[in-house]
């Protein structure tokens, strides 16, 4: 996997600076890092917690984008990816919706160092997705359109030649994208078309034609992949439901079409937007901003999902909004960001998949447009 150089990382730049010597000090007893972004208008920026041994988050400083965000109240950018952490946990992307660029910083522990700024090749950006030297961004603004980038060894990107594709219609709401496993396929969510759009990647990274798939169940909001190649998308359920929201899995054909593996199954609770597969894949865990709550899955071998006892696993406060989600790279935590308490939720993951709520970081402000969270 492509690695920022040692010496990249030990220069920390930008807002929120610190040495190297401290950096190391602080970081020596930490396990990971789950990181933020504000979104705001005037200076985007990302906020930076070191991670535990317990799975408790200590806040380390905020770092600038050198963009703009989009600003707004709560969940403005309606997406999931906006920030996104390459696999090997050495680089973060940032999506600048207000200045229509993408920032790309080195990760050293919970410290960032600014590496690169480019524009998005669209309007809008919200979400954005890797596979080794490849990184796609979804621009939900304008047309509605997904560009690709080919990844330096210095976190560099540089947009490929033809390489931009158009979603189906203006304004259809796109979501959230994702690479399969084995690179093949790029999926895109259109939260207001109710489609999942499956483009095939070519050698040369051009994304061939656009497949659309309408989506069976009302409200497609986010699709991920599993390590086994299903494709399992977030449904908000019919407006004015109660607790309706479900998630189903596809998985999909050489055409690009999908084929459906476990359809519409109830997650008990309101507005499942955002949900995160664990990185051994036996599990999905889903995020209910209506309801506060957070429902677990097993994903089975061939991508079949069965509900976890009680499918509600983990509670955050009540009112708590909780947004986009995020597990760590070691599987044992799991982290939301909870726009109406103005905190990040901690659960700790339990070997049947239940979840134990270790509390709360962040002394943030309530319904303030923050969008995104990523975790290693």
């Amino acid at each position: 996997m492509l690695r920022v150089t040692r010496g990249l990382l030990l220069t920390i730049v930008g807002i929120g600076a610190v040495s190297p010597i401290l950096c190391a000090a602080q970081s020596s007893n930490q396990s990971g890092a789950v990181f933020i972004e504000t979104n705001a208008a005037d200076h985007n920026k990302v906020i930076a917690f070191e991670r535990a041994s317990n799975g408790t988050l200590s806040n380390v400083g905020e770092f600038d984008t050198d963009g703009r965000g989009s600003g707004g109240v709560n969940d403005p950018l309606e997406s999931q990816g906006s920030l996104t952490l390459s696999h090997d946990h050495s680089l973060l992307f940032a999506v600048n919706a207000g200045s229509g660029n993408i920032s790309v910083f080195g990760v050293h522990h919970a410290f960032l160092t600014l590496l690169h700024k480019v524009a998005s090749g669209g309007s809008q950006p919200v979400a954005v997705a890797q596979h080794n030297n490849l990184v796609y961004v979804l621009n939900s603004g304008g047309a509605g359109s997904v560009v690709g980038f080919r990844l330096g060894f210095d976190g560099q990107l540089a947009q490929i030649e033809d390489s931009t594709k158009f979603v189906t219609a203006n304004a259809t709401g796109g979501a959230s994208l994702a690479i399969s496993p084995d690179g093949r396929f790029l999926a895109v969510t259109e939260r207001l078309a109710n489609n999942v759009d499956v483009f095939q990647i070519q050698p040369n990274g051009v994304l061939a034609p656009i497949v659309v798939n309408p989506s069976p169940d009302p409200g497609a909001f986010s699709v991920t992949f599993a390590p086994n190649g299903s494709a399992i998308v977030s449904e908000t359920g019919p407006a004015g439901a109660t607790d309706g929201s479900a998630i189903s899995s596809y998985s999909i054909l050489s055409t690009g079409k999908l084929a459906s593996i476990s359809q519409g199954i109830p997650t008990l609770g309101a507005a499942n937007c955002w949900n995160v597969v664990t990185p051994d894949g036996t599990k999905v865990y889903v995020s209910n901003a209506g309801s506060s709550t957070i429902s677990g899955f097993a994903i089975g071998p061939n991508g079949t999902l069965t509900p976890l006892p009680g499918t509600v696993v983990g509670e955050n406060p009540a009112g708590a909004t909780n947004l986009d989600i995020a597990v760590s790279a070691d599987g044992k935590y799991l982290y939301t960001l909870n726009s109406g308490a103005g905190t990040i939720g901690s659960f700790a993951i339990q070997q049947n998949g239940a979840l134990t709520n270790i509390g709360e970081a962040g002394d943030l402000p309530i319904f303030a447009g923050f969008n995104g969270i990523a975790a290693y």
